[in-house]
């Protein structure tokens, strides 16, 4: 399931028009955790996009949060996130 989540994730935060975007699967790091045995996994994004600029971290997180949509209520149990602006990184 994680491949597919993997890319569902990405095709749902290609609105925010990203420069760079990668997805790591970190679910086999959190094993037994509560999230994991109810199916959730635990993902990063690292995330370049100008729509970042002038937003500060949490109105940065919450427009990945609403990209991703209802994959934070199902597929994704947790989501680490570095969301940058262009040249910033």
């Amino acid at each position: 399931m994680s491949g597919a989540t993997v890319d569902l994730l990405r095709q749902r935060l290609s609105v925010l028009q990203p420069v760079s975007l990668t997805i790591r699967d970190d679910s086999h790091l959190h094993a037994g955790h509560a999230g994991a045995r109810s199916g959730g996994g635990h993902y990063h994004v690292d995330i370049v996009a100008a729509v970042f600029a002038g937003k500060n971290t949490v109105a940065r997180h919450r427009l990945i949060y609403d990209a991703a949509g209802d994959l934070m209520r199902g597929p994704i149990h947790a989501l680490s996130i570095c969301a940058e602006i262009p040249g910033a990184v």
